[in-house]
């Protein structure tokens, strides 16, 4: 924000040297940047951060003058003298987009003469870098940077129809603006339109075919209030930004939209002429209330460390324009903030605004302020231990954005098969989608290593996707999930697996069901699940990328992936290590090499081989798989397996565990028709 010392003056008496009046901006919030002397007059340079937006005019800048070193601000006063003809008479205003434009206002004055501004305000405009248009212009812009509210003239005898509707554009919509440049626009931006087209990008920018020039007598003055967001969205969506735009997107005064109207009609009615029609078309005239804060002064020391006299805080605030409710009593007091300080919400914000004025520099760097310890949450403490195993395995932790394109989307979905959700307004170039799983932007993001560095990217995410409900009337859920891509195979992936859930304490059986998924290769397509106390838990999904899939990425080599509810493994964690008794007794191994039919998967034999022993198995371990269809016919294979027999009371006897090894000998017999090879 460009600051003019001799147009800052006209509001607040600068009776102080200009390095103090720079420092003391610094130390209230608005860093000082630069200073530059213009002609005969000084610009000071400040930064306004987002949530100052009251500070994007001289008059806002003069309250921080006149609060910091307690001085009268002059507002101007606004003296409007109206003509006999009615507004009304003339022009209508129809509001159908209330969402993006919550209030639009105009007022009409006939008779104007354009021509150059005078000197009192050409001199100001030029001072802080504003190009002279016309007086009517010129006007409207010294307004917007006399309070921070833009405004926009129209040429009355241009409006079609005489009516003014405000509306979201029509689809394959197009508007010259006033760079005489053509924009395409769409339903989601916010349009100023007459009967027959738009005149005005809402916000953003005016049109060419309504613009003031030398030929108008008629004007039509624009003070309105646009929602930030929507100014946001089509200022960037156009790539078309403006000082209107800027402050817009900060938000503005919404009791200062009126006066700001009434103030541009005074100056173009004194220095153009003409005769401003009488009243004005409002289509929000009532301001909502904004409610009390509750200050509680014990808290103002609390947080700030320093006594703060309670006549000082009062000063303070009320200099600052809030207003004290003197209902209450005690040491807790209520202030309504002004409608121009949108940033004051809460307690914090009026303590913060107290430490500012009455100086940082004023709180001791070893003032006393009582904290109280914190630790992680059980849920940064499990992740943080999930970062660490992946690391230790070689794999490098990604972040990929939460929305994708329909390819990326459509690629792999496991968890459901319901639509994404979309965004109505991309938030990347092409990118609509809320993801439905990390896998696809993992799988893009190893293609793109491999395609610029040839690098084998093995990677990891630990990030929201969000699931729509099965049930069209329910809510989606939004969670978290780890993705896991890498090279290597089947088996090494799901070995990571097993160790994460080790690590993190879940103790029980990781078991993979064989599940269809699109993307993933047909028999590697795997639920997983953890048998604990008897009940069987999802946890995610894994599985071989298709080879169509990898031909779609130009990934030359297979790759693994998998993907995990981390809700869900992180209830069955236990992150606080136990201590487990441990049998002093040795333990019995036995290799065991079953021909069984092609279609027994390890998950069944393993489990058949537990429910056949009591307590006395120790484990079970996968050795390897071997096919001989000559010597043991079609669709079969031999699959060894070596099983530990331990007691946690004695030493079992050879006896004993030849007992123990028959049993499971004759489970596997009885229920998968598995024949133990001699």
């Amino acid at each position: 924000m460009l600051v003019s010392w001799k147009w800052l003056s006209r509001y607040v008496n600068l009776d102080m040297p200009q390095k103090e009046l720079e420092d003391r901006f610094s130390f209230s919030g608005l860093n000082h940047e630069s200073s530059e002397t213009v002609g005969d007059d000084v610009v000071i340079d400040l930064e306004v951060t987002s949530n100052r937006g009251d500070c994007l005019g001289h008059l806002g800048v003069a309250r921080e003058v006149g609060v910091l070193f307690d001085q009268q601000v002059c507002v101007p006063k606004v003296e409007l003298t109206e003509g006999d003809t009615a507004v009304k008479s003339l022009l209508s205003v129809e509001n159908r987009f209330p969402d993006a434009c919550p209030r639009y206002t105009a007022r009409v004055i006939q008779g104007v003469k354009i021509g150059p501004s005078p000197s009192e305000i050409a001199d100001v405009l030029e001072s802080v870098g504003i190009g002279l248009v016309n007086n009517v212009v010129d006007i409207t812009n010294f307004v917007m940077l006399e309070c921070g509210q833009p405004l926009h003239a129209f040429d009355y005898d241009k409006i079609a129809g005489q009516k003014i509707v405000v509306r979201p554009a029509d689809k394959d919509e197009t508007i010259e603006a006033i760079d005489h440049r053509q924009y395409a626009l769409d339903p989601s931006m916010c349009v100023i339109a007459d009967a027959e087209q738009a005149s005005a990008v809402a916000g953003v920018m005016g049109g060419a075919d309504s613009e003031i020039n030398e030929a108008s007598t008629n004007l039509v003055i624009e003070a309105a209030d646009f929602t930030p967001l929507s100014v946001r969205r089509t200022a960037r969506a156009l790539k078309l930004h403006s000082p209107s735009s800027y402050r817009f997107e900060r938000r503005v005064d919404p009791a200062g939209i009126d006066w700001a109207s009434r103030r541009a009609c005074q100056l173009i009615a004194q220095h153009a002429g003409g005769t401003v029609c009488n009243g004005v078309l409002d289509t929000a005239p009532e301001i909502p209330a904004r409610p009390p804060i509750v200050l509680r002064l014990s808290q103002v020391e609390r947080i700030l460390g320093i006594r703060i006299a309670q006549t000082e805080i009062q000063r303070i605030l009320t200099a600052l324009g809030c207003k004290e409710d003197k209902s209450t009593v005690g040491e807790s007091h209520a202030f309504v903030p002004p409608t121009w300080r949108h940033d004051l919400t809460r307690e914090a914000d009026l303590i913060e605004e107290v430490a500012r004025i009455h100086g940082y520099d004023k709180i001791p760097e070893n003032a006393s302020i009582p904290v109280a310890p914190s630790r992680a949450r059980s849920f940064d403490t499990a992740v943080s231990k999930v970062r660490r195993v992946l690391t230790s395995a070689g794999i490098s932790e990604a972040m990929t954005p939460s929305v994708v394109t329909r390819k990326l989307d459509e690629s792999i979905s496991p968890w459901t098969g319901r639509p994404a959700m979309q965004t109505q307004t991309a938030m990347l170039e092409g990118s609509r989608r809320l993801r439905r799983s990390l896998i696809p932007s993992l799988l893009s993001s190893r293609a793109g290593n491999w395609s610029a560095s040839s690098l084998h990217a093995d990677l990891f995410e630990i990030a929201h996707i969000y699931l729509p409900s099965e049930d069209d009337d329910g809510l989606p859920e939004e969670t978290y999930a780890l993705g896991l891509v890498r090279g290597g195979d089947f088996f090494q992936l799901k070995g990571i697996v097993e160790s994460l859930c080790s690590r993190l304490g879940v103790h029980g059986r990781l078991t993979v069901d064989v599940v269809d998924c699109q993307g993933i290769q047909s028999g590697t397509a795997s639920k997983l699940m953890i048998q604990v106390d008897g009940q069987s838990h999802e946890i995610g999904y894994m599985g071989t990328v298709d080879a169509a899939t990898l031909k779609s990425w130009k990934l030359p080599d297979p790759v693994q992936v998998a993907e995990l509810s981390l809700p869900v493994v992180f209830e069955l964690a236990n992150l606080v290590p136990q201590q487990q008794s441990i049998s002093p007794f040795p333990s019995i191994q036995r290799d065991l090499n079953f021909v069984l039919a092609e279609s027994v998967r390890w998950g069944e034999l393993e489990t058949v081989v537990r429910s056949a022993v009591d307590e006395n198995l120790a484990g079970v371990r996968y050795v390897e798989t071997y096919r001989d269809a000559d010597k043991d016919g079609p669709d079969t294979k031999r699959v060894l397996l070596s099983v530990e027999l331990q007691s946690a009371t004695e030493t079992l006897s050879g006896q004993q565990a030849d007992t123990m090894i028959q049993s499971i000998v004759d489970a596997c017999d009885q229920k998968l028709s598995a024949k133990l090879l001699q």
